[in-house]
């Protein structure tokens, strides 16, 4: 893939740069029960109050199915596809053995006609398979982590990945894409060789903030730019007050969560 800095033809597009998407295919033609249609809730609840805020006003879209079970398979890409819920583009697979359709995240450099696998003790590795930790080599790049039972968890995004540090007593030390190093059973945890695919993904500039209305995001205010009434920090203030959400809770540094009762 690759950026394209528009024409400033109009103001919209006098700043933008947007990814090529030529080499993904248009519409999945082959099954359409992997997607399924989503009713809008501008984050709302049935009452119609507002519970989440600067959310309202998206285009409609379609869920797209993603498998993130650990089950065995061995499968062909037969188009990469856009995903409007995720960053990273997803994949449509055929399994061999199954004779179905099911879709995953996709790789980087992972193009249609590759085989990808799924199984717990691979010799043969290669970029989309997909197996245990115990059989990944130390100091190897992979991403849509699951810990133990859980289905795939971690380095879903657009462009991440993780690192496999160290393994040792049946547990593997990971670096996640935040820095942050966790251990996990060498014998649950499975991993995707490669990075997600879209990696130029956090270099696109919109233009306008028109794209992100499309998309369902709201514009948030200041609240130093309210009034009294709307938010605690409104008025003729100028700050000097510690950073609270419009109902007075603290939001930097102070825990929010109580504590559990045994």
């Amino acid at each position: 893939m690759q950026l394209k800095k528009l024409t400033a033809c109009t103001n919209g597009t006098r700043h933008k740069i947007q990814i090529m998407k030529n080499l993904l295919a248009k519409k999945n033609n082959f099954i359409k029960k992997l997607s399924t249609g989503l009713s809008i809730k501008s984050g709302r609840n049935s009452c119609g109050h507002i519970t989440v805020r600067h959310k309202g006003g998206k285009i409609k879209n379609l869920l797209r199915h993603i498998n993130f079970k650990n089950n065995d398979f061995s499968g062909i890409v037969v188009s990469i596809l856009y995903d409007p819920k995720r960053s990273a583009f997803i994949s449509l697979n055929f399994d061999l053995k199954k004779k179905t359709f099911f879709q995953t995240i996709s790789t980087n450099s992972v193009r249609v006609g590759s085989l990808i696998n799924c199984d717990q003790k691979i010799t043969d590795f290669y970029l989309g398979c997909r197996t245990l930790l115990e059989s990944i080599p130390t100091g190897s790049i992979f991403n849509n982590l699951n810990k133990e039972t859980e289905e795939g968890k971690y380095s879903r995004s657009a462009g991440t990945s993780c690192q496999l540090l160290q393994k040792i007593l049946g547990l593997s030390t990971v670096r996640l894409p935040s820095g942050k190093i966790i251990s996990v059973d060498s014998k649950c945890s499975y991993g995707t060789l490669g990075v997600t695919s879209n990696t130029l993904y956090n270099r696109r500039c919109i233009g306008k903030a028109g794209i992100n209305r499309l998309r369902g995001i709201r514009p948030s205010v200041r609240g130093i730019a309210m009034n009294p009434v709307d938010h605690p920090h409104g008025g003729r203030t100028n700050g000097g007050v510690v950073s609270v959400t419009p109902w007075g809770i603290p939001t930097k540094g102070k825990p929010t969560v109580r504590k559990k009762k045994f």
